[in-house]
This record gives C-alpha cells, structure tokens and sequence, in this order.
C-alpha cells in the first residue's frame, strides 16, 4: 500500500475541544459513519465545539509556539525526574509514562498526588496495559510553568520514596 487512504486525528487536549475526525473517501466515511459502533452509539460534535476545533485548527495552522512551548515544558519535566530517579518510558510523545509496576502503588499515588496536591494524574492499570506495567500518565501542557513543574516533581518525588520504602502494598487513605 504506497498511499494513505484514511487519516485519524483526536481534537483533545492540543486542540483544545473533544471528539475526532476522520479524512477519507467519501465512501469509506460513509461506510465508517454507517458500521463503525463508534459512529453509530454517538452524536455528532455540537456546534460550538465544531467552530472551538475550527478556530484552534486555524490557529495551529499558523503559530508554532504552542507546539515548541509544550516540548520544551515536557523537556524540563522529564529531566526533573531523571534527576530525581523515577523511571519514565522513553518515547517522542507529549504522554510522559512514569513507570509504577504496581496497581495498588499506581493509585495510591494517583489518588494522594489529587488529595493532597490538587494534582490530576491519571493512574493506568490493567487491562489497559498489561500487569506488571502499571503506569502514570503525565500529560504536561505548553501552560506547565516552573512553579507548576516543581509542585508535581516534588509531590512525586516525596510520594515514590514512600511506596519505595514500603514493604507491603500500600492502600489509599
């Protein structure tokens, strides 16, 4: 196959909006739209949020400073852990997978990191990946300044010494 024939993409999160988009033929959107169960148990996006995606897709479209603002904030975030020593999955993604191993370790973090800190970071846990490989996803945006950068690093860092030195599995208090 030497040609694209369909091209995916998500509004979140850089975007700004919800929901996705497919570009195709107009037959395979059709037949996407007609058997996909995706497409078939929703509705389409509001308008409002079709003209927040048009706006921020024009936008994009001509400014790359969002874009350089988020990698550089995704840079720092990720040598504030190597320089704490909390294991990260490598990848060229703006998802920064801290690497837990463990699913009652994984949430208690999650869920003390939000309780104590005011820190949403999502806990990943089987099934979505596999046992073992537990994980928290940090999603930084380009609007991650340094105070925001040194609360999460520094809440992490207290949190994953205590389920280091932990002997026995730790339950959310």
């Amino acid at each position: 196959m030497d040609r694209l024939t369909v091209i995916e993409g998500t509004l979140g999160k850089a975007f700004g909006v919800v929901g996705g988009y497919i570009a195709a033929s107009a037959a395979l959107v059709d037949f996407v739209r007609s058997f996909a169960s995706g497409f078939i148990f929703t509705t389409a996006l509001p308008p409002a949020v079709a003209a927040g995606a048009a706006a921020s897709i024009r936008h994009l479209k001509e400014s790359g400073t969002e874009r350089a603002r988020q990698r550089a904030v995704v840079a720092e975030v990720r040598a504030r852990l190597d320089a704490i020593g909390i294991p990260h999955m490598a990848n060229p993604s703006h998802i920064i997978p801290v690497m837990v191993g463990d699913p009652v370790k994984c949430k208690y973090i999650s869920d003390l990191l939000l309780r104590d800190h005011g820190i949403y970071i999502q806990p990943i846990n089987h099934p979505t990946v596999p046992k073992g490989t537990e994980r928290l996803r940090i999603t930084p945006s380009p609007d991650h300044g340094p105070a925001e950068i040194e609360a999460l690093v520094s809440a992490l860092g207290t949190l994953w010494a205590q389920c280091r030195l932990a002997r026995r599995p730790l339950a959310a208090q």
